[in-house]
């Protein structure tokens, strides 16, 4: 499961920039924006690093509730076009323990609305057979001092999907708690297809930044997935995320 993570670099300025500005200091501004942009570039790259206590997908648990470690690299242009790989250890899947997911995609604002398409591949080396690919749909939008998103997945009938396609759909949202630094996260997805017979999943959770570090705990449970027996069942996921 592919984690996106937006970085946003803000810079503040002294009480003093604010009041006392001479004509010069605001000559230099757009000459020090341009050197910014020129530093930054077209290109962006961002890496992840990410540990949890038990991997859950969509609400079942693919680690058979054991830790793993998470490792993601984004490169973004400034168009809105990405690549991304991201890694996960998993429980044994047909003779493999490691999934990494390969995604192309693009992302674009509409007024306050940020949407983004992707592709995303799940390989699973040594287990070529459970390979499948998924296109995903995202649509997120400020609530406040919050964030609410919609997101629509849909995953096309494959040989290793057992010639069915699935469609999963969910809503997600977080809202930070005041000055506290903590904020609450919650989720509610609903799947169908190959992968769920009307199958639901739902999480709560907290979470809080240390400088680059995102620490977390949520509560993850399901509804109509008995096929994959206590993998549903509910449970606590703590997380730990550093963003460089």
């Amino acid at each position: 499961m592919l984690k996106f993570v937006t970085t946003k670099t803000v810079v503040v300025l002294g009480a003093s920039c604010l009041f006392i500005a001479s004509p010069a200091l605001a000559a230099d501004e757009p000459a020090a924006e341009a050197v910014a942009a020129e530093e930054s570039g077209p290109i962006d790259i961002e890496l992840t690093l990410d540990a949890v206590s038990d991997y859950r997908f969509r609400g079942i648990s693919l680690s058979d509730k054991d830790p793993a470690f998470q490792p993601g690299l984004t490169i973004s242009h400034e168009s809105g076009l990405y690549v991304s790989a991201w890694a996960s250890n998993l429980a044994d899947n047909g003779g493999d323990d490691i999934e990494l997911d390969l995604v192309a995609g693009f992302a674009y604002d509409v007024g306050n609305v940020t949407l983004d398409v992707n592709a995303t591949y799940y390989v699973y080396p040594g287990a070529s057979s459970t390979n499948y690919i998924e296109f995903i749909g995202r649509a997120s939008a400020p609530v406040g001092k919050g964030e609410v998103g919609l997101t629509f997945a849909y995953v096309p009938s494959q040989n290793n999907t057992g010639n069915q396609d699935n469609t999963y759909v969910a809503i997600d949202g977080s809202m930070p708690l005041g000055d506290t630094g903590l904020s609450l996260n919650g989720s509610f997805g609903f799947e169908n297809g190959a992968f769920g017979d009307n199958k639901k999943d739902w999480s709560l959770g907290m979470s809080v930044e240390v400088g680059k570090l995102t620490l977390g705990v949520a509560y993850v449970d399901t509804a109509h997935a008995q096929d994959f027996g206590n993998l549903a069942e509910a449970g606590m996921v703590v997380s730990a995320s550093m963003t460089f």
